[in-house]
């Protein structure tokens, strides 16, 4: 049991995790079906639930579902797409109204977890696959998706850097997969796809809200009944590579401001470093006070924005930066030293305290957000390490700037990836 967190084994790969809380007004549950993230299998593994969101066999099409979730207080449901090591995470999220909310103590809950499990499970069939005019369609909606990745060039580059530093591993693949794969998909492939996967992912249900764990618990196992299947072996994420000279480059496009991007391998696996690693982050660009911003944007003024985010499951750190074309080798050369100086233990001790005092204010933010709480606990239990806030905050508390400086030497540069007019 985590803190707050109720862990139940509920069927063979099915996982359940309550939080009773009385912090928030509404029930939040969210399903998470796990897969290996696989170039081959990412586009069909995109699509299926897009074609699953249309319709039921008892909720034939979007106005059947949004006025069913309009008669639960207006209830909301969503799906997504998530790469978190090197998984593909099919999400489906649900959100009702608390019942000591509403008027007449109606088994919200219960109906919305029916409107789930019918998307999920009760497909809208036809000629024995799913609806040809809702696969083409949904074909046509995931073909934007993908290309909308190039209207936005601050991601674009950063995906793109990833692609290429992780080339030839399973978290280069694009999590929404790929154009040329999109046509391929029938309806009644895309069924026995659907079919073969929903047998076969491991599943974790969320239940987040004012809610009494055993009767959620008793009220999942009526309303679902899990497909039985020989579950996916889901391998840990290849973390560890040895340091060479970094890859560069450099891709053009009709853009105004170039985007620098570069990847860096931290070599620290989820485990007790996690902690350091996360302050490493924060001191050199999670932060207004960090050393990219203040050094990059602020005293050289050589960048719109310049910060450093971590992909914590698989052990990467990821720069971005947005500069002028001409200040290419300028800002990569200061971006560099940033660096450099982590790793001779040049953090003041205003950089250091500060960064503890922000990300100890995160930590107790996601207190306050149920889809957080399911975030942290969801990424601690697939790393095997799921930790309670006050575990959490403790870590925090307990990092030293040594213990800083001794995971900063391992941080290599693998990748610099430009992307200029």
């Amino acid at each position: 049991m985590v803190e707050d967190f109720v862990k139940s084994g509920i069927a063979p790969g099915v996982d359940l995790y309550i939080c009773p809380t009385q912090k928030f007004k509404t029930v939040l549950v969210q399903v998470f079906m796990h897969q290996q993230l696989e170039r081959d299998l990412a586009t069909p593994t995109a699509l299926f639930p897009m074609v699953l969101m249309r319709g039921a066999q008892n909720l034939p099409n979007k106005l059947e579902i949004t006025r069913k979730l309009e008669g639960l207080y207006g209830a909301e449901l969503d799906n997504d797409i998530l790469k978190k090591g090197e998984r593909q995470i099919v999400t489906f999220a649900l959100e009702v109204a608390d019942e000591k909310y509403t008027p007449g103590k109606e088994e919200v809950l219960r109906q919305g977890l029916e409107v789930l499990r019918d998307i999920l499970y009760n497909p809208l069939l036809e000629e024995g696959g799913f609806r040809q005019s809702y696969v083409a369609q949904e074909k046509e909606q995931l073909k934007k998706q993908i290309k909308g990745l190039i209207n936005d060039k601050m991601s674009l580059a950063v995906e793109r850097c990833v692609q290429e530093m992780c080339r030839e591993e399973r978290y280069g693949t694009f999590k929404y997969g790929y154009l040329e794969q999109v046509d391929a998909a029938e309806p009644g492939e895309l069924l026995d796809y659907y079919r073969d996967f929903v047998s076969r992912a491991p599943l974790d249900l969320f239940v987040v809200g004012d809610v009494e764990a055993a009767a959620v618990q008793g009220l999942v196992e009526e309303v679902f009944t899990f497909p039985p299947g020989d579950k996916f072996t889901l391998e840990p994420p290849h973390v560890f590579r040895e340091p060479g000279d970094p890859r560069v480059v450099e891709e053009k496009m009709n853009i105004k401001q170039g985007k620098l991007t570069l990847g860096y391998r931290t070599n620290v696996p989820y485990g007790d470093d996690i902690f350091p690693l996360v302050f490493y982050n924060g001191i050199l660009g999670g932060f207004s006070h960090s050393k990219l911003f203040q050094n990059v944007r602020e005293k050289a003024s050589l960048a719109y924005y310049a910060f450093s985010r971590l992909e914590k499951t698989k052990g990467l750190m990821l720069i971005s930066s947005g500069i002028e074309v001409d200040d290419y080798q300028k800002a990569l050369d200061i971006i560099r030293e940033q660096v450099a100086d982590m790793a001779a233990g040049k953090i003041s001790d205003y950089e250091f305290e500060n960064t503890r005092k922000g990300l100890l204010s995160q930590a107790t933010l996601v207190e306050d957000n149920p889809y957080q709480l399911v975030s942290g606990i969801l990424e601690g239990s697939m790393n095997q390490r799921p930790l309670s806030r006050r575990e959490v905050l403790k870590r925090l508390e307990g990092v030293t700037k040594d213990d800083v400086v001794r995971l900063a030497q391992g941080v290599h540069l693998d990748t610099i990836y430009f992307l200029r007019n």
